[in-house]
Order: C-alpha cells, then sequence, then structure tokens
C-alpha cells in the first residue's frame, strides 16, 4: 500500500467516522434551559430570588424504578443515597451561585398538551450545617415541579429546596418541606 493510498483510506473513514457521530448527536435531547422567579412563603414572604434549571437529557423509567425500590428500603435516607449515585442529568442554580446538578428528571405530557416538569436532587449541606448536625440533616434532597402551558403567564411550579419524602398515616408517599416550599412564577422555557 503506498502513502497515497493509505491517505485517501484514513481521510474516507475520518470522514464517515464524523457524519456517523454528527448523525448520532442529531437523535440526543436538546439542552432545555428553564428560568424563572422563586417567591418565598410564609416565613420566607417577600424573598425573591432568580433560579435557573439547564436539562440536559431525562431521567428513564428504570431510574424511577430504582429511586423506589431504594425508598422500600432505606426510606428517605435511602433514596438521598440513591440520587447521590446517578448521573447528572441538568443543574440548577440560584443567581449567583455555580449551582448543583439535578440527578433526576421527568417530563410528563399531561392531556392538555402541557409538561410537567419533576425532579430530584441530592442538596449541597455546608460545613456548619454538617457540624451541628441539626433536624435539616434529615432533609437531604430538593426537589421540584414545574408545569409548562402554552403561554407563558399561565406556567407554574413549586421548589422545595430542602426536603424529604416520607410515608403518612395511610402510608401514602408525601413530601415534607424543612420550611415552606417556593413558588416558582414568570417561567420561561427556551432552547
Amino acid at each position: 500500500m503506498t502513502f497515497k493510498q493509505f491517505l485517501i483510506i484514513t481521510t474516507c473513514a475520518a470522514a464517515l467516522l464524523m457524519m456517523l457521530v454528527s448523525t448520532s448527536k442529531g437523535q440526543e435531547r436538546k439542552r432545555e434551559y428553564i428560568t424563572a422567579i422563586a417567591q418565598g412563603t410564609s416565613q420566607q414572604l417577600g424573598t425573591m430570588i432568580n433560579v435557573t434549571i439547564i436539562i440536559n437529557d431525562l431521567s428513564t423509567a428504570e431510574d424511577q424504578k430504582v429511586l423506589i425500590d431504594a425508598f422500600r428500603v432505606g426510606r428517605s435516607k435511602g433514596l438521598a443515597n440513591a440520587v447521590d449515585k446517578m448521573s447528572s442529568k441538568g443543574r440548577i442554580s440560584v443567581t449567583g451561585t455555580v449551582g448543583y446538578d439535578l440527578n433526576y428528571v421527568r417530563e410528563f405530557i399531561q392531556p392538555d398538551g402541557s409538561r410537567k416538569i419533576r425532579f430530584v436532587t441530592d442538596r449541597p449541606i455546608n460545613f456548619r450545617e454538617a457540624w451541628y448536625s441539626g433536624r435539616s440533616m434529615d432533609y437531604a434532597l430538593s426537589m421540584g415541579e414545574i408545569i409548562i402551558r402554552g403561554d407563558r403567564d399561565s406556567n407554574s411550579g413549586t421548589l422545595m429546596p430542602i426536603a424529604k419524602f416520607k410515608l403518612d398515616r395511610e402510608k401514602e408517599l408525601t413530601i415534607e418541606a424543612f420550611r415552606n416550599p417556593w413558588k416558582l412564577v414568570n417561567i420561561k422555557a427556551h432552547d
């Protein structure tokens, strides 16, 4: 084989490889940005912060099954450990911070055509909080739900920065927030 033949073959192989990579990338989910304003409720009333959510990928039904099984075995702590082991599906950040990974993100299409996006992640626990080991350490998760409709004014959402799952008296799964949930308003979803 001459050098010229080798050069032609490797060039064709590289072009074919680049074409295959670009085709497979076209099948991936497009990155989605969601911006909102979180309004405090009750004790946090009057406080407003900007929130940015970046969704790179969605969790699968298998991921959901892993979380359900982890909750059955270890309750909220088991669920937090399972979420911690999952790969990142996106990021959530408050203005002025780097933010942290979203490890579980699901999207549900509603009968009216709106989209319900739910996310759960392990929350960052700072040194001071860990040192004092107060009641907030039992609330190892952050979660939220956003409903995106056709027009921006009817979008709604809730953010619980410090929360945990638990079973109520009727053995139903409920979410308990450490303080009060934050109301998400002015929600905009874009690519």
